[in-house]
């Protein structure tokens, strides 16, 4: 079977089944690294974006730690708190009125800037910190890392019985099987922190505009925008805003000015497109890296239906109000599980193909979790070496 991808990832007005496929350049020996969720294949679009996401910083120019005193995220840009409210209001994602925008660098230091605005000093014990597994791995290693006296990590939701406080992080859709997720403990003690980086038309129908008390995003993976590591919590309480900001004036004394400048910029130049979609003249982000995770999905599905052993989670369909049509969901990462009772982790790095364990999510090693981020050489490769897996696992192939 054949899997060379399209150039959908060189060409947005390429249809999937008339482009050219793309040659591998990597040799037949190359460790493929699908571990990390590194969103570059998004890159051809901006380029194509030319001088429109381009920002001037003269030398001179943002030297002050302040940005706006009034604001209570003083560092916040102004500019960039206006894209931010722009953007949620064309997506429809997520209820930006009578909220507090707090800036972090990336969404990683705003899940901390919450667990401490959320716990409090004087209690005797630390607060339990809770996500339902399968749970983003980072959840885990961020506390255990810090090993804060505020928090105490215990694991999965669903088998948590402590009595007290207690803090869980709902991620939807979830990393790393791209399920809609909502809380799973329900007690007056509770607090919630809705994780929602990839709640964006890409990966998922958005159906709604969620109205949490603390929602996170993140640049990196609504844009693809990873290195210049910007995120934003919108924060309904006054107080936990305050507290989120404290804690980034204490661990980086608030967030780089050049990084907001430029999210600023392509947000504005994301929203402007969102502006003219399904129009003639569309040159919409959303609907240029749905269609590249949607092919992607087909083709890792395509490999995996001839397989007696492996399977892929199922997503129904639902209507996105962004779009204006059904859709199912594509998520940035694939949860692989097999049948056999094996680590699949150590077998695929076996064949050069490097994935994340289903034991680092709260999930058995019979799990494992494919990017769907990779370069399209990589991805094709590793389509190439895991029908060649399932064809030895069916017996087709003399090992």
């Amino acid at each position: 079977m054949g899997v060379l991808e399209n150039g959908a990832a060189n060409n947005q007005n390429s249809s999937p089944t008339t482009t050219k496929p793309t040659k591998t350049s990597l040799s037949p020996d190359s460790m493929i690294n699908l571990d990390q969720g590194d969103p570059t294949l998004f890159e051809p679009y901006w380029r194509k974006m030319g001088d429109k996401c381009t920002v001037v910083i003269e030398g001179c120019d943002l030297m002050s730690y302040f940005s706006d005193m009034s604001s209570i995220c003083w560092f916040l840009q102004p500019q960039l708190g206006d894209a931010i409210k722009r953007l949620h209001r064309v997506v429809g994602n997520a209820v930006t009125e009578d909220r507090h925008i707090v800036v972090g660098t990336g969404s990683t230091q705003l899940l901390m800037a919450a667990l401490y605005a959320l716990s409090s000093p004087a209690d005797r014990h630390p607060v339990s910190l809770i996500a339902a597994a399968p749970f983003y791995s980072g959840y885990k290693e961020q506390a255990e890392f810090l090993r804060s006296g505020l928090y105490k990590w215990e694991g999965d939701a669903r088998a948590f019985e402590k009595d007290g406080p207690y803090i869980e992080v709902v991620t939807s859709p979830n990393n790393p099987d791209g399920a809609i997720r909502e809380a799973v403990v329900s007690r007056g003690e509770g607090k919630l922190v809705y994780d929602l980086a990839y709640y964006w038309p890409q990966y998922t129908p958005i159906t709604q505009p969620l109205d949490r008390d603390i929602m996170l995003f993140t640049f990196s993976k609504c844009t693809g925008h990873a290195g210049s590591r910007i995120g934003w919590a919108l924060v309904k309480d006054k107080e936990v805003a305050r507290k989120m900001t404290e804690y980034m004036q204490i661990s980086s004394i608030g967030v780089s000015k050049e990084s907001q400048i430029r999210a600023a910029k392509i947000l504005g130049v994301l929203s402007e497109g969102c502006q003219h979609f399904r129009t003639v003249d569309s040159e919409n982000f959303f609907e240029y890296s749905h269609s590249i995770l949607k092919e992607r999905w087909e083709r890792l599905r395509n490999v995996v239906k001839n397989s007696k052993t492996f399977t892929l989670p199922k997503y129904p369909l639902d209507y996105c109000n962004f779009t204006g049509k059904y859709m199912d969901s594509n998520p940035a990462f694939a949860w692989l599980h097999s049948k056999e009772d094996i680590d699949w982790e150590s077998r695929l790095r076996e064949h050069k193909i490097i994935a994340r364990s289903g034991e680092r999510f709260g999930a058995s090693p019979k799990y494992a979790r494919i990017s769907m981020f990779s370069p399209p050489e990589a991805f094709n490769l590793f389509l190439e070496r895991f029908s060649a897996i399932i064809d030895n696992i069916n017996g087709n192939v003399v090992a």
